[in-house]
């Protein structure tokens, strides 16, 4: 019987993060720091909208690009949050979730050859995506000496005549940095020099502690070489309503929504409806999420620096990052130890690209009583470690 399976898909590795999880559901009694997913309810406006519209029989097939009434509130949204101008009618595209949006977008743009320069840690799905594009990935190792921002010297290190994309994440997953107007300026500067496009994953935008976020796509020449990524996942804590959008030039928007209309034909209506109410009226119940991230991504800085485990501040997302190096594990020998030994699960930053080995990643998406018996586990694991 011939071999069933695609070449290319054979070739790449199943995702770290759910084969560490495997083993960690099998423990009972297990405290789970690793999911990235909010531990509050999705708004209560959000959740009755969609109630609301299933009631009415609101279920048919919606427009591939979305409902318009929809890419109309991303539209107002991303201008009045993000100081973004996108045409509803041509610019704006919805999508099952974020990851999508990301998959979209390199099948669109890519022809067999061409380089995608990934800079990493960095989400898991970026480096398969472009394989499964027939693109090549070429990952920058970001340094924790520089916060874990992408500097100009590493990008313009690894361009060649075959780069035509760069992928940003921030605030990024798993490290928590963001990038200031004058880092992505410099990052802009190279891309315009180079003739590139950016895909900006700006998933956890509205998760931003310290400044108002930034996107690369409102610096002057970015709009028209960037395709920006956002979703409701996060920020709106609506992860399995799986609903996101991509907004960019025409012509690549137009691409990735003839791809689109064949592999996925539109996003849930419920959703997509539930999408508008979060957009329009949920502006305070993101403040208070936000807050309360904030105070916790605080506990935990206050956590690590009392154990003496070195760990970059981050300023957004809702992920620490420390350094586990002292230890002289993997990060993977790390994290398993502390799930069979403590019962406490969190990521190893292996999972995130090679530069992450040498930490792990600890999500903050769970109650400060959670945080509070997670952490005075990890106390009891790190003294044993230091004997």
């Amino acid at each position: 019987m011939r071999d069933p399976l695609n070449k290319k898909v054979e070739t790449i590795k199943p995702s770290g993060i759910r084969r560490f999880f495997e083993i960690a559901s099998e423990i009972p009694g297990v405290i789970s720091l690793g999911v990235g997913e909010p531990d509050f309810d999705t708004p209560w406006l959000v959740r009755e909208e969609g109630m609301y519209t299933l009631q009415k029989g609101y279920t048919y097939y919606t427009a591939n690009a979305g409902l318009m009434a929809l890419r109309e509130e991303i539209s107002r949204y991303l201008s009045r949050r993000c100081q973004l101008s996108y045409n509803p009618n041509e610019e704006i595209l919805v999508t099952v979730g974020g990851s999508e949006a990301i998959d979209l977008a390199l099948r669109a743009m890519l022809d067999p050859g061409d380089e995608v320069i990934v800079p990493e840690p960095s989400y898991v799905s970026y480096v398969p995506c472009v394989s499964l594009a027939d693109g090549v990935a070429v990952t920058i190792d970001l340094q924790e000496r520089y916060n874990f921002r992408l500097q100009k010297e590493e990008l313009e290190a690894v361009i060649t005549s075959k780069t035509k994309v760069l992928i940003l994440s921030y605030p990024n997953n798993p490290t928590g940095a963001v990038m200031e107007k004058e880092d992505l300026q410099a990052i802009a500067d190279l891309v315009i020099a180079h003739d590139l496009y950016v895909i900006s994953d700006e998933i956890y935008s509205e998760l931003s502690y310290h400044h108002q976020h930034i996107s690369i796509a409102t610096l002057h020449g970015m709009r028209d070489r960037t395709i920006v990524i956002n979703g409701f996942s996060k920020g709106f804590a609506m992860t399995g309503w799986r609903l996101g959008y991509a907004v960019g030039p025409q012509k690549i928007i137009q691409a990735m929504t003839k791809i689109h209309q064949f592999a996925i034909m539109a996003a849930p209506t419920t959703s997509q409806y539930a999408g508008i109410v979060a957009l329009r009226d949920c502006d305070c119940q993101v403040d208070e999420m936000r807050e309360s991230y904030n105070q916790r991504r605080r506990y935990l800085m206050s956590r690590v620096k009392e154990l003496g485990i070195p760990c970059f501040e981050p300023f957004g997302a809702f992920y620490i990052f420390p350094n586990i190096s002292e230890f002289e594990l993997t990060s993977e020998a790390f994290a398993t130890q502390l799930v069979q030994e403590e019962k406490v699960a969190v990521v190893p930053g292996s999972a995130f690209g090679e530069s992450g080995e040498g930490y792990v990643r600890i999500s903050y998406a769970y109650s400060i009583e959670e945080l509070k018996e997670a952490f005075n586990r990890i106390e009891n694991f790190i003294l044993r470690l230091r004997k």
